[in-house]
């Protein structure tokens, strides 16, 4: 349907055409009867069902960045008349910010009613009066799948049914898979990178060629804030699960971008700061050296943690690019960071030098740099004053004399012998894990009232329940003495609260004490990734409070992105929480970062059995055990996969053969409960799983945990929680 000027429809006089889109002809046009100006979208042939779509959508929004429906007609819409134009760059950072936070609180409404945009681009966002308005919703989606208690939303759409605008795709959007949320997500990435860039984030003069390109090649870096092409960069990851997960948290992030709290209003201020310490490069010549240039850098991230406001990501994830020769930029954004710290170290006889430069990953210039040549005695006064150097350079401030804890050793050999082990824990092996021991032993000789080789004593002791078959009864109540020891030692330790938190959980069953212990631990150090990462598993998770234990997982993943612990405990909680469509996409990221990881596969194969993806399941057992032949742990996940598929011979062949190896050795309850699953046995199941709580496994913990939803009807699995004191 078309008009011209002067044509009256109802009460609407048509005064001009605006525009045209996919669906229709946009008019401007008066409402004689309150006088004043309206847009009329005419409906084209053959899109009634979207026309209706996009009425019923835009009727079920309100907010001041939705253009507002105001009568609907057979044939056409009328909306309000935004009197401004699409909205272009580039433009500065704080402008780009500002409009983008706008465009982003009026997809979290949509997305908070179920509604989907699928074509959000820059000529459906109107600026206007320095404020932007979001139309256009022909294409809108309503989901009717699953709505997450993050917000996300999953719906269905048609395979092969690719809807859209092609330069503004989502990858799965572009492949005519199922979206959810996450893709408006994509298409709010690639309208910010132009916001800011002033051209399209892959420039295509094909439709064709510009989804290819989506799928398959990364944009062009950007030139403008650290924090902005992070979020520009998480924006727009391939795989949804690595995007930001809801515009919620989108909208945080930009807000914090420009160093406000999110919803909080007023002037500019400075952007929050972020850091990286790099191992430092051992310069001495000699590699038995290597173990003091990377406990002097870990040393230094800890007493950066003092630096109120300042983000500092863990050791785990800044070490991970030790001896790769990275881009700063690329490993800036990879650990979502404004600043790196590198430095070298070189050792000699008494003396130590020690070189180290502050570097702004946008540009690559040097913030600050520093030599400091001194006797190994003095190295406390040298970590401190990097601390001091760097908080100046990024205009913070230490906290306060009062706030900072007593070090924990005035003893450089000491410090030296638990710097040692350390470096060997790190290394996970048996020989190392040995060899640490002994260093932290060596460390409590030199200085009884030495307080941290105690808590890594008990850590090694967590570990070897986890991974190393051990059982809890033989090394968690001397570990748990350890760490009461070391508290009275040093109060301040937050690494302590939270280890001693996690063995109030697993081996207590006592949730009020833990959580005091992890809520003590982040007041301590609220950067501290370990501290999130367990009182979100050990505590919120299984006191079943799923939406916080989700932000705490995310917060440690934050500062800790490359620790697979901090992975696998997102995991959990999307396992445990039913967030099914994060679930496996989690499991298949994980799978990528760390090829091979047992444990890894372990997890991934587990999404694979409870979801019913067995193909996926057999396929990360593979490849674990392809790492580690004869893995339990794999071949006890193999056995409930293949009993799922009706293959009960073969569950019970593997079955047998861990029962036999149980007559040898110690195996864990949990491994023989999850193979007699899969070969049918529900009775001798449930038997060895209140067996396992006896023991007090802490990997049959978690994973009881996570079939709470499956299983919850089974009065047996009941008596387990209330075994768990969780019922």
């Amino acid at each position: 349907m078309s008009a011209v000027p002067g044509t009256q429809i109802g009460r609407y006089e048509i005064v001009a055409r605006v525009g045209e889109g996919g669906m229709g002809t946009v008019y401007k046009a008066v409402d004689k009867r309150l006088g004043r100006a309206v847009a009329i979208k005419m409906l084209q042939s053959g899109h009634s069902q979207r026309f209706e779509r996009e009425a019923q959508a835009i009727a079920a929004l309100n907010h001041p960045h939705i253009c507002t429906l105001y009568d609907v007609g057979p044939d056409y819409l009328v909306m309000e008349y935004i009197d401004g134009a699409p909205i272009q760059g580039p433009l500065s950072p704080e402008e780009a910010v500002r409009l983008a936070i706008q465009i982003a609180g009026a997809l979290e409404e949509a997305h908070s009613k179920g509604i989907i945009h699928r074509d959000l681009k820059p000529g459906n966002i109107l600026v206007q009066k320095a404020s932007v308005k979001v139309l256009d919703f022909g294409l809108a989606k309503h989901e009717h799948e699953y709505v997450g208690p993050d917000g996300s939303t999953v719906t269905q759409t048609q395979n092969g049914l690719i809807i859209g605008t092609a330069a503004y795709m989502s990858p799965e959007q572009a492949e005519g898979l199922p979206v959810d949320a996450r893709s408006d997500i994509f298409s709010f990435g690639l309208v910010l990178y132009e916001m800011l860039s002033g051209h399209r984030a892959f420039p295509a003069a094909h439709a064709v060629t510009a989804m290819a390109a989506i799928i398959r090649d990364e944009p062009a870096p950007l030139e403008t804030w650290p924090a902005l092409q992070q979020i520009v960069a998480r924006c727009l990851r391939k795989a949804p699960a690595e995007r930001f997960q809801n515009m919620s948290e989108l909208r945080a992030a930009l807000e914090h971008s420009l160093g406000r709290p999110e919803g909080e209003s007023g002037p500019i201020v400075k952007r929050q700061p972020s850091i990286a310490v790099l191992p430092f490069a051992n310069m001495s010549g000699d590699k038995d050296n290597e173990y003091f240039s990377d406990g002097l850098a870990e040393e230094i991230i800890n007493a950066l943690t003092r630096i109120a406001g300042l983000k500092v990501i863990a050791r785990t994830s800044a070490f991970a690019f030790k001896g790769k020769q990275e881009d700063i930029r690329r490993i800036a954004e990879a650990l979502g960071v404004a600043n790196v710290l590198e430095g070298s170290v070189r050792r000699s006889g008494s003396r130590v030098r020690i070189t180290v430069q502050l570097i702004a990953a946008a540009d690559g210039s040097h913030l600050w740099s520093e030599r400091y040549d001194r006797e190994l005695t003095d190295i406390f006064a040298v970590q401190d004053e990097i601390s001091q150097a760097i908080a100046d350079a990024l205009k913070l401030k230490l906290a306060g004399s009062d706030e900072v804890p007593a070090r924990p050793t005035v003893n450089p050999e000491a410090h030296q012998a638990y710097l040692e082990g350390r470096y060997y824990t790190y290394q996970m092996t048996v020989t190392a894990l040995a060899r640490a021991k002994e260093c932290f032993e060596r460390a409590i000789r030199l200085d009884p009232s030495f307080a941290l080789p105690h808590i890594e004593l008990a850590l090694r002791a967590y570990y070897q329940t986890l991974f190393q078959n051990v059982r809890p009864r033989n090394v968690i109540p001397p570990a748990l003495e350890s760490l009461n020891h070391a508290l009275r030692l040093y109060p301040a330790s937050a690494e302590a609260y939270v280890l001693r938190g996690t063995i109030h959980a697993f081996y207590r069953f006592d949730w009020e004490s833990a959580g005091e212990d992890f809520r003590r631990a982040l007041e301590l150090n609220p950067s501290l990734a370990a501290a999130h990462q367990r009182y979100s598993n050990w505590f919120l998770l299984p006191t079943g409070r799923m939406q916080e234990a989700l932000a705490e997982a995310k917060r440690g993943l934050e500062l800790d992105p490359m620790n697979v612990i901090t992975r696998i405990g997102e995991w959990f909680v999307l396992s445990a929480a039913g967030h099914v469509q994060e679930e496996i996409e989690c499991a298949q990221s994980m799978l990528k970062l760390f090829p091979g990881f047992w444990i890894v596969c372990y997890e991934a194969a587990t999404t694979g059995w409870l979801r019913g993806r067995y193909q996926d399941a057999i396929s990360a057992i593979d490849d674990g055990l392809q790492a580690d032949p004869g893995n339990l742990h794999l071949l006890s996940v193999l056995a409930a996969v293949r009993g799922a598929q009706g293959q009960r011979p073969e569950a019970e062949r593997i079955c047998q053969q861990i029962e036999e190896t149980a007559a040898r050795e110690h195996v864990q309850r949990f491994d023989r409960a999850l193979a007699a699953e899969g070969a049918g046995d529900m009775e001798r199941t449930y038997q060895l799983l209140e067996e396992a709580l006896d023991e007090h496994e802490p990997v049959a913990i978690i994973h009881i945990l996570l079939r709470r939803k499956e299983l919850a009807s089974d009065p047996r699995y009941q008596a387990l929680l209330r075994k768990m004191r969780l019922a």
